[in-house]
């Protein structure tokens, strides 16, 4: 309980902050992972489930062999991107709509917006919130 009162209180505070260091502890998917937030005042939030803002990624219990496929080279590319015991920037932080997780747009140490790099690799697709579109064939 404690962790997710956190959570929700990062996503109301970092909304209004211009970056925020997370430490990435391990990929879920393509476009969700675990990090440890670095706050300014040296405190740490420890293991906050970071979802990629604005980018959708085949899921990893998919409804077809396809999207199961492409799901698991999401999530490889992902920690490609953003290597585990990395740390990233993430700015725009909302609470998201599953409890003890957040949105952010995340940036690597060359500031590039990971999100739209996977969409770019067309390993994703932009998404604003719309019902999901499949990706079986």
């Amino acid at each position: 309980m404690k962790r997710v009162v956190s959570v929700i209180c990062l996503g109301l505070w970092c909304q209004y902050c211009l970056a925020t260091p997370v430490r990435v502890a391990y990929i879920i998917d393509g476009d969700t992972f675990v990090g440890d937030v670095l706050l300014n005042d040296k405190t740490e939030i420890k293991s906050v489930k970071v979802r990629l803002r604005n980018v959708d990624t085949p899921e990893i219990h998919g409804n077809c062999e396809s999207e199961i496929k492409r799901a698991e080279y999401a999530k490889q590319r992902l920690g490609e991107l953003i290597p585990v015991g990395s740390t990233v920037e993430i700015k725009n932080v909302k609470n998201d709509k599953y409890v003890g997780r957040v949105d952010a747009n995340v940036y690597d140490a060359a500031n590039r917006d990971i999100g739209s790099v996977l969409v770019k690799e067309k390993i994703g697709r932009s998404y604003s919130g719309e019902k999901r579109k499949s990706w079986c064939d």
